[in-house]
Formats: C-alpha cells, sequence, structure tokens
C-alpha cells in the first residue's frame, strides 16, 4: 500500500477492480482545506480513461507488473507473437500494442509487460535505428528554423524528420514520443 502522495506517473494502482496506469500525477496542498493529488489515468486492459482525485493521505494498492525479455518471431492476425530465451511463446492482441506497432520487425529484442500471467503489452528499446525508404527532396533556401518533412520508415509508419534526411539514410527514433532524434 501507498499513500496518494507518493504515487508517480508510470505506476500502476488498483481502482476498484481494474488495474489503471497513472498518466499524471498533480499533488496541491491548499491553506483551508487538506492536500489533495489529481490524476489522470487509463485502464491497463481496457481502454477507459479518468480523472480522479485522492486525499494526499489516501491509501491505494500499487501493482507491480512483471516483465521478460522477449524477441519478436512474428504476427498471426490479430495476434503478435513474442518468444523469451526457454522457448515460450507469448501472445498479444494488436489493440494492446499502442505505438509499438510501428517499430515492431523480425527478431526485435523487447520486453512483454505481464498482469497475472497473461502478456498484456510490450515495451520497446527508448530508442531504435531505422532506415528510410521514402522521403521528398529537400526545398532549397527553407533554412529559417527547424524544417522537418515527412519520411516513411520500413514498415509504412511516417514521422517528420529534418530537411537534410534522404532516402537510404539511417535515422534514430525516440519510440516513447514517436520523434525523430538525430541521423544514426
Amino acid at each position: 500500500m501507498k499513500i496518494a502522495q507518493e504515487i508517480r506517473p508510470g505506476n500502476v494502482i488498483m481502482i476498484g477492480a481494474e488495474p489503471m496506469i497513472v498518466l499524471k500525477a498533480e499533488y496541491t496542498r491548499s491553506g483551508r482545506n487538506g492536500s489533495v493529488v489529481k490524476m489522470k489515468m487509463k485502464g491497463l486492459l481496457t481502454p477507459t480513461a479518468q480523472e480522479t482525485v485522492f486525499r494526499a493521505d489516501d491509501k491505494l494498492d500499487q501493482v507491480i507488473l512483471d516483465r521478460k525479455e522477449c524477441t519478436y518471431s512474428y504476427f498471426a492476425d490479430p495476434m503478435y507473437v513474442f518468444m523469451d530465451d526457454e522457448y515460450n511463446q507469448y501472445e498479444i492482441e494488436a489493440e494492446n500494442m499502442g505505438d509499438s506497432i510501428n517499430y515492431v520487425e523480425d527478431g526485435m529484442a523487447c520486453e512483454v509487460v505481464f498482469y497475472n500471467e497473461k502478456a498484456i503489452s510490450v515495451e520497446l528499446p527508448n530508442t531504435i535505428v531505422r532506415e528510410v525508404i521514402y522521403t521528398e527532396p529537400a526545398v532549397r533556401g527553407d533554412t529559417s528554423g527547424k524544417v522537418m518533412k515527412p519520411a516513411k520508415i520500413n514498415g509504412g509508419y511516417e514521422l517528420p524528420v529534418a530537411a537534410f534526411i534522404e532516402i537510404g539514410d539511417k535515422i534514430e527514433i525516440d519510440t516513447r514520443t514517436n520523434e525523430y532524434k538525430r541521423r544514426a
């Protein structure tokens, strides 16, 4: 058990019978009333979202999720299949993959997240390197600031990249924000 004041973004807590992941936690202390914590949460197993206000001393059950290093094997519609070092296979539904779908490729190492011994999601490394398969040529003379242009990477995902990036260049992508970081 943790008090609401100790809960941070990224923690998983139980609200009723449903585990919720904390997206934002804001602590507020006022002069007259007691301290409160405003939390924005999303369901871990379902796509429900909610905002709730807790007193700072409310006790909440924190859920500890299990994680296991796995590699991506293949896609069996609608499941993505991952395998660990002991050749155990874990299936994750496409809707639970989130933005990871855009970056996952055969043989890629990642972490599979488990809740009650059931694989529920996947976490990729913070940065990955991908090759640009299509982008338009840069416009000459447009150097007034941070100039971006659209580019496609393997798998068909499109993201904005710097103007000097060309087809065949390898780029580094931040998987948490889905943003181009730099040329690799």
